[in-house]
């Protein structure tokens, strides 16, 4: 016999002692498929959503209106995902946003530069609606951005009403610059004009924004114990509330990471880089600047805090923004405590409240 029928007939034999040996064993059951939970990357446009589902499913698109967005609600409810991604698109993604969470899914808004980040991170390079959606899933897949629950209707009011009072002062700001380099009085006319509108517009704004604050109780609280702080007034005090929901309940070096009022390391090997603020909520933060300013002069914590830096020879602005820092240390600890200001030697409370 030649050494290859030799080989077969191993083989052959082989073959029929596994059979034997199975045929011997009794049956395993078979293990049922296990269910991956989905996730939702929704690529939001001012016409259409791209959507994208993980794992396995193609794109979908919906038309960005009532009817576009209850046919994408109802499409997710029958998929069940884990996790629905969008991104920020300056109020664009609210509409949707908003009826996904009241269908009872959960749903995180993330910041684009952050995705954008990914999709680089990962290798995709090219950008289009389709793979923007795709890119989305991943990062919900991967990173699992933890669920916000979107502001109430109140809320929304208190943050629309604020938004204007900030459009408004930018528009008079703007009016004000072109009014001291115009050099016709006819326009100049017109331009005085729209400023006393704006100032008119602004002042009806705020007494609105006041009432708001007033008429619901847990704002006025909030509002009361802010303003006890010197360098506080009734406005900073609302753009805390509608646009801080998270002041009282965060500890000091969160509360300051999210405003982004944190000094950031940039350390390399053994290159010490100087520490900077990044990313946060300017809004908030532009707010607090003229509160910090207000409070160099008034508040006298504030002020000592300040002169001590500026006499160690930080430059104004980095004493100014270390300012800013410290009174939203306080307003946090004065919300979580619920005790108004107090100056330092008044109590003996205020050494830890202000640390």
């Amino acid at each position: 016999m030649c050494k290859v029928e030799r080989r077969r007939g191993m083989h052959a034999n082989t073959r029929g002692r596994r059979r034997a040996e199975e045929k011997g064993r009794p049956m395993e059951e078979k293990s049922l498929p296990r269910i991956e939970p989905g996730y939702v990357g929704i690529d939001v446009a001012k016409a259409c959503l791209d959507v994208a589902l993980l794992p396995g499913e193609a794109h979908q698109q919906f038309a960005n209106d009532a009817a576009g967005r209850a046919a994408l609600v109802v499409w997710a409810l029958e998929r069940g995902p884990h996790l629905c991604v969008l991104e920020a698109t300056g109020g664009y993604e609210a509409a949707i946003a908003a009826d996904l969470t009241a269908a009872g899914l959960a749903v995180a808004v993330v910041n684009p530069r952050q995705v954008r980040a990914f999709a680089q991170a990962i290798g995709q390079t090219a950008k289009t609606d389709t793979l923007d959606a795709a890119v989305l899933a991943r990062y919900a897949q991967t990173l699992q951005p933890r669920p916000r629950p979107l502001p109430d209707a109140k809320r929304q009011e208190l943050l629309a009403v604020v938004e204007r009072r900030r459009e408004l002062v930018a528009m008079r700001t703007a009016e004000l610059n072109r009014l001291a380099m115009l050099t016709s009085p006819t326009v100049a006319t017109w331009v005085r004009a729209h400023i006393a509108w704006l100032n008119t517009q602004i002042h009806e704004v705020e007494r609105t924004l006041r009432a708001a604050v007033k008429a619901h109780p847990l704002w006025r609280t909030q509002e009361r114990l802010l303003c006890s702080a010197p360098g506080v007034g009734h406005i900073t005090a609302a753009v805390l509330v509608a646009e801080l929901p998270e002041l009282g309940i965060l500890s000091r070096q969160q509360i300051a990471a999210l405003v982004g009022v944190a000094p950031l390391n940039r350390d390399s090997g053994t290159l010490r880089g100087r520490r900077s603020i990044w990313a946060g909520r300017a809004s908030v933060r532009s707010t607090l600047y003229m509160a910090t300013l207000t409070a160099t002069r008034c508040n006298p914590l504030i002020r000592a805090f300040y002169l001590r830096l500026c006499d160690a020879g930080k430059p104004r602005k980095v004493a100014l923004t270390a300012g800013m820092r410290k009174l939203l240390t306080i307003l946090n600890a004065i919300l979580k405590q619920q005790i108004p200001w107090q100056t330092p030697h008044e109590t003996e409370f205020a050494a830890p409240l202000l640390c």
